[in-house]
């Protein structure tokens, strides 16, 4: 058994949470915030059996696009004095770990 982390932007993730319980799987979501951009994330814990993984991958792979957004950024001209100007970012995707489970209850 495996257990998949997958950390999914808030934009997307009705889409993979839908689709994940529409093929059957149970699915905890966590509400979580990046540290670099600081925007909301959904972050979702999967418990699979291995030959399931792939397909889990798959599915949270094609629910959750990556795209590029303006975002507030400020530098430092070494004078003390700071500017805010937007960059572009990629932002979306997933980030999935999968991690072993060496033991599973369900009481």
């Amino acid at each position: 058994m495996k257990l998949i982390t997958a950390i999914v932007s808030n934009d997307d993730s009705s889409k993979v949470s839908s689709v994940l319980t529409k093929e059957g799987f149970s699915v905890t979501k966590l509400a979580t915030t990046g540290g670099f951009l600081m925007f909301g994330n959904t972050t979702f814990l999967i418990g699979v059996e291995d030959e399931k993984v792939d397909t889990v991958i798959e599915l949270i792979a094609k629910h959750s696009k990556k795209r590029t957004q303006m975002v507030p950024s400020s530098a430092s001209y070494g004078v003390g004095m700071y500017s805010s100007f937007p960059v572009e970012v990629q932002v979306g995707g997933a980030t999935i770990f999968v991690t072993n489970v060496e033991r599973f209850e369900k009481v």
